[in-house]
């Protein structure tokens, strides 16, 4: 099941509520008085109808309620306080109902008027008051074994109801609570579907899909080897000394601009970004689903990152330089930890790429012997080399150049 999030008209969500609510919060605040209203007209024909059959009490005692939810809704509309006006509905509520279940002469003769304090609990979860939702409860179990002790005599001490007019005002309150209840639960069931798309968004944000998928399927560890992997590392020369005594909140801004840059580039090669590490950014490509042109896709990203780097400058002025090291090979990737879980990748063939980013030249691609066979003539490569590569002793590396 999917759920469109419900996106109402500007309009409305000026007319009641706060310039600062999201759309969300002004949904919560129009079902809450929408609901509410519901209720208020169904007050309004129970008067009429007790109206009509002479039992003027519960008569008066409904009018005033309308008129003093009617105040409620005005004092709303002018200070926009959901919780204080959910608290009047669901307060006012309360006292009309165990009036009119002591005026109408006990639970036969009211047709069970009671059963609308489960309203009061509704429009308090709704309004997001899970405490006072609780209060009402506890009220009601207390009120409704009270009532039941004393039901003789409230009965005796009450007006004489018809059997035709207690079982219509039993069909009401029933049939109308029912659609009352149902309604809220649709409005529940919104709200649980759309938090767990939103958590399921917030998964895909950490993990790849096909891992998100089967974690949330068999939450074990997962672990996988890839016989061919293409991995990238880079990193921005000089960042330590650029971040200097500058604002961290530029700092800050600065990596996210460049790296959203990367993200996009990443996404659009059908790459994984991995991770990043301070000013350092990781991507791999042949993962978590295997493709035969991972090699080539990175090193297109590669080409492109650098542009995208050059667009930038620090907050001094300085342009943003990056190195960029790449190599293919095989890797083991997994997801570690239970709380702020990461997908990793490990192996010889990630250690070297990342050697070739720290060993590599400015705004240069550096990349081993297996990039180049895989790439071909596809690309120019310049041999460097050998260079002593930490915990693989000498190395012939390449520059690789766009043709």
């Amino acid at each position: 099941m999917t759920v469109k999030t419900v996106q109402l008209p500007r309009s409305l969500v000026t007319a009641i509520g706060l310039p600062t609510d999201s759309s969300d919060d002004a949904l919560k605040k129009l079902v809450v008085l929408v609901g509410n209203l519901g209720g208020f007209f169904f007050s309004l024909v129970l008067m009429l109808i007790y109206v009509l059959n002479h039992l003027i009490v519960p008569a008066v005692f409904a009018s005033i309620y309308l008129g003093l939810i009617a105040l409620a809704y005005v004092y709303y509309l002018r200070t926009k306080h959901l919780n204080i006006t959910a608290f009047l509905f669901s307060f006012l509520l309360f006292v009309l109902l165990v009036i009119e279940h002591v005026a109408l002469g006990g639970f036969v003769a009211s047709g069970v008027v009671f059963i609308w304090v489960a309203a009061c609990a509704l429009m308090a979860i709704t309004a997001g008051q899970s405490r006072l939702a609780a209060t009402w409860m506890i009220l009601f179990l207390v009120t409704t074994s009270i009532f039941t002790l004393f039901e003789p005599q409230i009965a005796a001490s009450g007006p004489v109801v018809s059997a035709e007019l207690s079982r219509l005002l039993f069909a009401m309150n029933f049939g109308f609570g029912l659609t009352y209840m149902v309604g809220a639960s649709f409005y529940f069931m919104y709200l649980l579907e759309l938090a767990r798309e939103r958590a399921d968004e917030l998964l895909l944000n950490i993990l790849p899909a096909p891992i998100a998928r089967r974690l949330k399927e068999d939450p074990g560890i997962i672990a996988d080897s890839f016989v061919e992997v293409t991995v990238l590392f880079a990193d921005i020369v000089d960042f330590t000394r650029l971040c200097s005594g500058a604002n961290p909140v530029d700092v800050v801004s600065l990596l996210n601009s460049v790296f959203s840059d990367f993200d996009d580039l990443a996404e659009r090669y059908g790459l994984e970004k991995i991770k990043t590490i301070g000013d350092a950014y990781m991507v791999a490509g042949g993962l978590p689903e295997p493709r035969v042109d991972h090699c080539a896709a990175v090193a297109a990203f590669a080409f492109d990152m650098l542009q995208a780097a050059s667009r930038h400058t620090a907050w001094n002025n300085e342009p943003i330089r990056l190195r960029v090291g790449m190599n293919t090979g095989p890797v083991v990737a997994g997801v570690i930890g239970r709380h702020k879980f990461i997908y990793d990748l490990w192996g010889d063939a990630v250690n070297t790429a990342s050697r070739m980013e720290s060993n590599g030249l400015v705004n240069v691609v550096q990349v081993t012997q297996s990039v180049r066979d895989q790439l071909g003539d596809k690309y120019e490569f310049e041999a460097r080399g050998p260079i002593y590569v930490k915990g693989k002793g000498e190395m012939v590396t390449y520059l690789m150049r766009v043709p």
